[in-house]
Parts: C-alpha cells; structure tokens; sequence
C-alpha cells in the first residue's frame, strides 16, 4: 500500500472514531439530561414564583455543559473499551455490529440495554414536558359541550358564502401543487443520492439541495404564509405561495426517495451503449418515476387542501379565512358548518385521488 493510501485510511478510520464518539455523546447527553430532569421534577424543587417548578422552567435549570462534558468522557472510554464491556450505540451505527455481540439477544448486551433506558426515559420526560393530564381530560368534558353541540348543529346562514370559499381553496390547493411540479421535479434529480456520486461538484449540489430543503420543509406553511403575506399582500395569492414552496421541499423529498430506489441495472445497460448522462436520465430513470410521481402529486394536492383552511386563518385566503372569526366569536353552528363543509370536500378529494391512483399507478 502507498503512503497516500495509507494516509487516506487513516484520515478515514479517524473520521470514524470521531463520529462514532460523537453520536454516542449526544446519545448518552440525552439519557443524562433526561435523568437529571426526572430528578427536578419529583425532588419538590421551588421556581421563582414558590410553586412547583413548570417545565419550561425545568428546561431552562439542566446542565447542559457539564452533562455534555460527561457523555463525552463516558463515550470516549465505552468506545475505548468496547472490546471489555461492548459496543457503544454510535460503533454500531457508525463501524456495524463487532461478531461476536451480532446474534446476541438485546438484553444480553450493554448498548441494548442503554437503548431501552432510553426509549424508557423519553416516554416519562415527554410526559412530564407536554404536561400530559388524563385526570383533567377525562372528568372536565362538560366544559367543551357547547362548542360540541354548536358543531352539531351547523348554521345555514354562512353556507352560501362557505360554498364561494369553499371553491377558492380547492383552487389555491391546486395552483399550489401545480406550480410546484415542475420545479419538484428538476430538483429531485439533485437530491438523489445514487445520481449525484459522479464527482465532487455533483456530491456538493446533492448536499446544497438536501439541506435548503430540509430548511424549507421544516419552516411551518402558517410562517411562509405570513413571510408572502407582507410581500404580495393577504389573500389567496399568498396562501399559493405559501403552500407553492413547502410543496416543492415535500415533492423534493418523495420524488428523490423514488429515484433512489429504481433499478439501476437500466441506467447501466444505457450508459454501456455510449449514452450521455442527460439521455441516461431520459430513457433509464424517468420511465421508472413517473407512476410514483403522479401518486405522489395527487396525494400532495390533497394534503394542500386541507392545509389551505389552515392558512386562511392567518390571510392566506380560502374557507379558513372566514372561519377563524367565526372560531373566534365563538359562534359554534357556523363553525360547524364550514367544518361540514371541509370535511365533505376533503372525503371526495380522498375518494377522487384515490381513484386516479389506482387508474395511474
């Protein structure tokens, strides 16, 4: 072996041992943080009001620094002595199973049952965090009654004006979608990992691409909402933007997900009789895409209806618009009304999409 080659192994092998010590600290600074927060919230500790200790309070008064501080010590030294009391999470994740922990049972292993005290802990602290109480919910019904009742008995008074919405959201869902096909579409091709390991420029674009649309994807559509309200404006053209580009992030995703899981042997057969790279997409990938990509739009338009309610309630245009003051005034039968009418829109797109999908795919 060269020294090159030798270095590169070791450059690599190093890159290994850091990523798999640093998963395993951010495993085990989790289990510690989550124990340290059990610990607060059942010690009868006092917040500056005198009572109980909420949990956002609780969030806040972690240790954060010197827990970090000690997963990394503890991370460094379970993957220094893997071989004693076995492999860490991060190893197997990262380097695989050693052979000889490979058929053991969990229960049997070190990094088993840190995982199940793990998944243990979560449970207990997202209780503790989302304040869960089943006493309340299950005794204290009463409360929400009139709203119940209002709900059942919709108010003919708003109908007309519902039904006239009604058709602006369906058609924002769709101006939506439709817009962010052929964008979705190019994009995908970026964000697919099989087709962007041809060189550094195309690994760099791959990872470029995943990331704005992770950005974008994770940005709620009530927030772009508001971004292209106070650029074009309320009304339903902002709520089309809005739900324009968390389609595309969305569309991006499924699309590149469904080009990394065709056949390559197809591409390979093209490439081998001299194609250039744009005609191997041509006749080797998009024939194997396009049944999954139409299920994937028409399931796309459907979610977009329904999220087009939601972004009426902050300007965006379409029935949410008028719904939320209804909500707001308390003003239960109207609600209940253009409720009626969401959900009868949103049951025959499902039986409509449902049918294109068995007809196309």
């Amino acid at each position: 072996m060269s020294t090159k080659a030798r270095d590169v192994s070791r450059v690599r092998v190093a890159a290994l041992r850091l990523q798999t010590v640093l998963l395993d600290t951010a495993l085990i600074t989790t289990l510690l943080l989550m124990v340290e927060l059990q610990w607060v919230a059942f010690s009868g500790k006092r917040g500056a009001t005198g009572l109980l200790m909420t949990a956002e309070e609780i969030l806040k008064d972690l240790s954060y620094g010197p827990l970090t501080l000690v997963a990394f010590v503890l991370a460094t030294a379970w993957n220094l002595f893997y071989r004693d009391i076995g492999c860490s999470p991060g190893r197997a994740w990262v380097r695989g199973e050693p052979e000889w922990e490979r058929d053991l049972p969990w229960q049997h292993t070190l990094r088993g049952w840190f995982i199940a005290l793990l998944i243990e802990l979560s449970f207990f602290t997202g209780w503790l965090i989302t304040e869960v109480d089943l006493g309340t919910f299950l005794t204290k019904f009463g409360k929400a009654w009139d709203i119940v009742r209002g709900l059942l008995y919709p108010s003919g008074s708003i109908l007309e004006q519902g039904l006239i919405l009604l058709v602006q959201t369906v058609f924002l869902a769709f101006m939506a979608t439709a817009f962010a096909i052929p964008a979705a579409f190019l994009i995908s091709f970026l964000a697919a990992r099989n087709l962007t390991r041809q060189s550094t420029a195309m690994r760099l674009a791959y990872t470029v691409t995943r990331t704005v649309m992770n950005f974008v994807r994770a940005v709620e559509p009530l927030v772009w909402a508001l971004i292209f309200i106070s650029w074009v404006g309320i009304g339903p053209f902002a709520g089309v933007l809005a739900l324009w580009i968390t389609s595309i992030a969305s569309l991006v995703k499924l699309y590149s997900e469904s080009i990394e899981s065709i056949d390559s042997g197809l591409m390979d057969a093209i490439a081998a009789t001299g194609a250039s790279y744009l005609q191997v997409l041509r006749y080797g990938v998009v024939p194997q895409i396009i049944p999954p990509f139409l299920s994937f739009t028409i399931y796309r338009w459907d979610i977009n209806v329904r999220m087009s309610t939601i972004i009426g309630f902050v300007g965006g245009g379409g029935i949410g618009y008028i719904l939320k003051p209804r909500v707001d005034l308390g003003e239960w039968g109207e609600v209940g009304t253009l409720v009626l009418l969401i959900a009868l829109t949103v049951w025959l797109m499902d039986l409509v999409s449902a049918k294109i999908r068995e007809r196309l795919v």
